[in-house]
């Protein structure tokens, strides 16, 4: 009870210089407390007040760097960002317990770390140093939506160009594969879309190097947040350099083959032609206006490639009725009973061929290639 008073008291000092001090003693001997007496369940399940105190110095630390160089610096000086991690790592080790007391401080000292370093470059150097990617990923991990939230706020704050090429090294990537993961199942936390949108597209090594090792329902996420961004960016101001455009096309080429598997009905392969299916979409709106992809229309063999994939989807919807068929039944594909009149094979033909249109917009040669080939006629 006398260290709760302590924290109170310490809080009516906010307003005085001496309230850092005060606040950084309390928060260092909480530390040293828990650590020595609390280390097992029974230890923790009577720690409630001193869970409650540490959320509470954490809020005060949270309120006093807002919209405050000066608090932010001194509190940075002060080590504050030390000893907050300490606390950090001293809960997620303790998360097995199941211990519903411990989220709270968790989330107010994550919110007080985010809070920090907004602003604030030598902050964000020294907490990215502390938690990059080990405690970054254990909070992403946590199975709580407040602690995933303000931890993606945090790197979000954090993230830079030189920090985002980290995240493309072979160390760090699992990093970088946990926020997509978390784009695709907590589409509503908007931090994550902002981490990939705003940082993680313009880094043509970080997008290879997740790309490789991504499965297909997260490839098909980020490829849907790569064509989200082209088509609400004008022109140039998209930040999606070219690199990238030539690594989808190359992607595009050798797995295009992929979506020729839907006409068996077999949903072993439904996956990987998605993933071809949204490459589609994406070279489809980087050929359509985006002068700096227009490259993509001398990329060796990109035409060739859509026009036989072209030819073979047409011939294979003739041959029997299957998806690729001009009365076109998608039931089989979506489990469902109706026409899945909402399945990304709908006019996927139509596709092939704005990419193909795109592809000659203006440029002679490709209308002779496709002159040559005489199979851009598809009959419905």
């Amino acid at each position: 009870k006398k260290l709760f008073y302590l924290v109170f008291y310490c809080l009516l000092l906010l307003k005085k210089a001496c309230y850092h001090y005060f606040l950084y003693v309390v928060v260092a001997l909480m530390f040293a407390y828990m650590i020595c007496l609390y280390m097992d369940a029974e230890g923790l399940q009577s720690a409630t007040l001193q869970l409650q105190l540490t959320s509470e110095c954490f809020r005060a630390q949270r309120n006093s760097c807002v919209h405050s160089a000066r608090n932010q610096k001194l509190l940075r000086d002060l080590g504050f960002i030390d000893e907050s991690f300490k606390l950090l790592r001293f809960l997620l080790h303790n998360l097995h317990l199941g211990i519903d007391a411990i989220f709270e401080p968790l989330r107010c000292g994550i919110q007080f770390l985010g809070n920090l370093g907004v602003g604030n470059p030598s902050c964000q150097d020294d907490i990215w140093k502390l938690s990059f990617p080990d405690v970054f990923l254990q909070l992403l991990s946590v199975a709580d939506d407040k602690v995933v939230n303000y931890t993606s706020m945090v790197l979000h704050t954090c993230l830079d160009e030189a920090k985002v090429e980290d995240l493309s090294k072979p160390q760090n990537i699992a990093l970088a594969l946990k926020v997509m993961e978390l784009c695709r199942t907590h589409p509503d936390v908007d931090w994550t879309v902002l981490i990939a949108t705003q940082h993680f597209l313009k880094s043509a090594a970080l997008v290879e190097s997740m790309y490789s090792q991504m499965g297909h329902q997260e490839r098909v996420t980020l490829l849907e947040l790569l064509q989200a961004q082209l088509k609400e960016e004008e022109f140039e101001g998209c930040g999606i350099p070219p690199s990238v455009a030539r690594f989808l096309a190359g992607s595009f080429q050798t797995g295009c083959g992929a979506v020729l598997s839907l006409a068996t009905g077999s949903s072993s392969d439904n996956e990987e032609a998605l993933t071809v299916i949204s490459l589609l979409d994406v070279l489809c709106e980087m050929t359509s206006d985006h002068k700096q992809f227009m490259f993509l229309q001398d990329q060796p063999d990109l035409l060739v490639n859509t026009v036989v994939l072209l030819q073979q989807v047409h011939a294979i919807g003739k041959a029997s009725k299957n998806i690729f068929s001009p009365a076109q039944n998608f039931s089989s594909f979506s489990g469902g009973s109706d026409s899945s009149p909402h399945s990304p094979v709908i006019s996927f033909k139509a596709h092939l061929v704005r990419l193909i249109g795109n592809l000659c917009h203006c440029n002679t040669n490709n209308q002779n290639k496709v002159w040559i080939f005489r199979s851009v006629e598809v009959r419905n």
